[in-house]
């Protein structure tokens, strides 16, 4: 899943990273909604609100929205030169240990948001998880050549619009019915990705409910564990040498 990469992989392995990332997304934006009352990973509510802003002449109101977009940027651009870093020196897991990175980071920042009051606590919880989703959208961009995304819907939901529509046109003879299947496979990954970023909400909701501020951490074992499995994975098909 965190492996193969590009044209290597095929749709279920696609449908299998944008199922487990887009549920731990959701759930991270949902749970930080309800603890703090913002998105970390919705950029363009972020920019939005940051124009809005502006607009009314609140500018240190808006410089919180502009620091969430800013640390969503910082954490795409950091994990891509790692990526390009680790791939530049042949490191065929270097997904994988991206995605441990920020489990890791996830987990301290969930203990750093307990143990701080919440006037420094707020800042750093949102503007640690926009970093964290720009480091896993730009993962699974790099990884699955832009098919999936994670951490947003608005594209996807696009999508399904545009997959609907073609399909349509197919069943009504105005478009070729051998491109049937492939729109299907892209609808199937899309919905698919809409449902496992809702499911994961109402779970982190949930979860927060129940668990509180631990629910970061227990986030952050998710991924942790996701990255393993596919390092395990990596080792136990080629144990001698790096897995493209």
């Amino acid at each position: 899943m965190l492996i193969a990469k590009g044209d290597a992989r095929d749709s279920r392995l696609d449908r299998k990273l944008a199922f487990a990332l887009a549920s731990v997304a959701g759930g991270l934006n949902a749970a930080a909604f309800h603890e703090v009352g913002f998105f970390s990973g919705n950029m363009t509510g972020n920019v939005s609100a940051l124009s809005s802003l502006l607009a009314m002449g609140q500018r240190r109101q808006g410089l919180g929205y502009l620091a969430i977009v800013l640390s969503f940027i910082i954490g795409s651009l950091v994990s891509t030169l790692a990526i390009s870093a680790g791939l530049r020196r042949g490191i065929g897991t270097i997904y994988a240990h991206v995605i441990l990175v920020e489990a890791a980071l996830l987990a301290a920042l969930g203990l750093a948001h307990m143990a701080l009051d919440r006037s420094a606590g707020v800042p750093i919880l949102i503007g640690g998880l926009a970093f964290l989703m720009g480091q896993q959208n730009a993962i699974v961009t790099h990884i699955s050549n832009a098919r999936v995304r994670t951490t947003h819907i608005s594209g996807m939901a696009t999508d399904i619009g545009i997959g609907l529509a073609r399909m349509l046109d197919i069943l009504r003879g105005k478009a070729d019915p051998s491109e049937r299947g492939e729109i299907a496979t892209r609808l199937s990954l899309h919905m698919g990705t809409v449902l496992s970023f809702l499911l994961g909400g109402v779970a982190g909701v949930l979860a927060w409910r129940i668990a509180g501020d631990l629910c970061f951490v227990i986030a952050g074992l998710v991924l942790a564990a996701l990255a393993a499995t596919s390092i395990r994975s990596a080792g136990q098909v080629m144990p001698n040498g790096p897995l493209d």
